[in-house]
């Protein structure tokens, strides 16, 4: 017994299963495959619909995802020339979660970044829970401002669909008087910021989740899936 403890527990085989591990690491390692993880963390998309989200031509979104698919991070399905893409599980959307998160936490870079991207909108935040306990009360409207897709592919209960692009032109469309709690992708997210000042310009009361959809999944909180309201 003791033979084949030592003879299995060799430094070559634990280099192979070091090996093994760095290879995912690896899949990891481009700015570009970590936004499209986001992108499929919202629910199942295309090649053509990954690329334009992602700013890619197709040839080079299809490579960024193949390597993920090798790493095993995303798993696909055909339907006749289309092919979707979708997360493999959801601890490939809890490991981008946690990256972030970590990053965010050991490299001072990342915080500048974030603070760049998403810009001050001078809002307030509200947590899940409080927005949970809000929406109970009903007295609040929940605004996903996510393309229409991402919407269908899963939203808050309750919540009205009015893409961000489109806010501007219908904002009159969202009842008046009621405070706005606003939402989108994950605590990354600039469409909410955007559509936050978007809404506080034009006199609205509006405030944001502070996080967004990934973060509502992976708490394993109620879906919904459809049409918009």
């Amino acid at each position: 017994m003791e033979e084949a403890v030592a003879e299995n527990g060799t430094p070559h085989s634990r280099a192979r299963l070091y090996d093994a591990f760095a290879a995912s690491g690896k899949a990891l390692a481009s700015g570009k495959r970590l936004e499209l993880l986001d992108l499929l963390a919202q629910g199942e998309r295309t090649v053509d619909a990954l690329a334009k989200a992602a700013g890619l031509n197709l040839t080079t979104a299809s490579a960024h995802l193949q390597t993920l698919k090798r790493a095993g991070f995303v798993a696909t399905r055909r339907e006749g020339v289309r092919i979707h893409y979708r997360l493999a599980g959801d601890d490939v959307a809890e490991l981008f979660a946690l990256l972030r998160k970590v990053a965010e936490n050991h490299r001072p870079a990342v915080l500048a970044a974030r603070d760049a991207h998403l810009g001050e909108d001078g809002g307030a935040e509200v947590t899940r829970e409080e927005l949970r306990a809000r929406i109970a009360a009903g007295d609040v409207v929940v605004l996903d401002v996510r393309p229409v897709e991402e919407y269908l592919a899963g939203h808050i209960p309750g919540a009205l669909s009015l893409p961000v692009d489109e806010l501007a032109d219908r904002i009159d469309e969202l009842p008046g008087g009621t405070e706005i709690v606003v939402y989108c992708r994950g605590e990354y997210c600039v469409l909410a910021h955007d559509a936050v000042r978007l809404l506080t310009a034009r006199g609205r009361r509006a405030i944001r989740l502070n996080d967004g959809m990934l973060e509502w999944r992976l708490s394993r909180l109620p879906v919904d899936a459809a049409e918009p309201a």
